[in-house]
């Protein structure tokens, strides 16, 4: 299964938002539940989040739609544009700062316009991309953790072992100065967002 990458930059600042939403008692039971019914804990439920929704349902019903979309809607917000366009602004400042301090690191920033257009396997992006390997490895080892890379196919090896490829969740990204400070909008791939399990169930 391909990881899927705007569910991947979402889960720390969703179950974040999750948890203060529900408390710590009722999360505690809900983390239990999900370990009986699935033998995941929290942050696996909410990559898999069809099985997430599935608990929360069982205690909360209907109102679970409510619970779900409150807490997606502090982490994000969808905006469509007269052309057409989904632009997704991103309300939780810690999911901000991860791709601020993306764009305001050079290497980063080139890796992300190697893989913008087309997946690459990690030494094939570090060969375009022309960055030391030591450093460059730890930066694309970042980014994948933070789902700001996300796995898109396998290439072949010589002895015929997979190597994942990686691309970019990106389309584009703009930057709006308000004064509460920096507004960090994103466009994400169309079928990325179609993949994602979170915005399958979630309707915004």
């Amino acid at each position: 299964m391909l990881d899927n990458g705007i569910d991947n930059l979402l889960v720390p600042s969703l179950r974040k938002q999750i948890e203060e939403n529900l408390g710590a008692e009722k999360l505690e039971k809900i983390e239990q539940r999900l370990i009986e019914r699935h033998g995941m804990n929290m942050i696996q439920a909410v990559k898999d989040f069809h099985k997430l929704d599935s608990v929360l349902r069982e205690f909360f019903g209907a109102n679970a739609d409510e619970i779900e979309t409150k807490s997606l809607l502090k982490v994000i917000e969808l905006e469509r544009t007269d052309k057409k366009e989904e632009w997704i602004t991103i309300q939780d400042q810690e999911l901000s700062k991860i791709i601020l301090d993306t764009l305001g690191d050079e290497d980063k920033k080139i890796i992300l316009g190697t893989v913008l257009n087309k997946s690459l396997i990690v030494s094939d992006i570090l060969k375009e991309s022309k960055i030391p390997q030591t450093s460059g490895y730890r930066k694309i080892t970042a980014m994948i953790l933070n789902g700001i890379l996300i796995s898109d196919g396998f290439e072949l090896s010589n002895d015929n072992k997979k190597i994942k490829k990686y691309e970019t969740v990106f389309q584009n990204i703009k930057m709006d100065i308000q004064e509460n400070g920096m507004i960090v909008k994103i466009q994400l791939k169309k079928h990325l967002l179609r993949n994602s399990t979170i915005f399958q169930i979630i309707q915004i």
